[in-house]
């Protein structure tokens, strides 16, 4: 596991947090509890309702990575970036081709696949970038609601 975290983000100078995590469930978990630590290090408040909407939208994008966008070795990279009115989790996976399975919600009565119905309900926008042929990232972004 690779690790940067850094003051300065590399786009646009502001508070960004990046790491790669492998692509199991204990990833994802991993994913979740990383960005609460991160929001808890920049100084919002653990257990406040947008550190768990962040959370949960985290949760929701890299289980997407591992479920629809892993190949066998290969990791997910997590960045989670301070913008001035909201926090922007981005999850990259290695499957830049499987595009509309991993954004097309379930439908009916499927006991699955309803993770980016959550990340539509708790993010203020979300979408994916495709910029290369090896990678696709997922984002979304989540109105900060409380002073720093």
């Amino acid at each position: 596991m690779t690790q940067r975290s850094v003051a300065a983000g590399h786009r646009s100078g502001r508070p960004e947090f990046v790491i790669r995590l492998s692509s199991t469930p204990r990833g994802a978990r991993l994913a979740r509890r990383l960005a609460e630590q991160q929001l808890t290090a920049w100084g919002f408040a653990y257990g406040s309702s947008m550190v768990g909407d962040v959370a949960l939208v985290t949760a929701e994008l890299a289980s997407n990575a591992i479920t629809h966008g892993r190949l066998p070795g290969r990791d997910f990279r997590l960045a989670v970036g301070l913008l001035p009115r909201a926090v922007r989790i981005e999850v990259t996976d290695t499957r830049p081709e499987r595009l509309l399975s991993a954004l097309s919600p379930a439908l009916g009565d499927a006991t699955a696949g309803r993770g980016l119905l959550l990340v539509d309900a708790y993010a203020d926008r979300w979408g994916c970038t495709v910029r290369d042929t090896c990678t696709k990232t997922v984002w979304a972004e989540v109105g900060i609601t409380i002073a720093l």
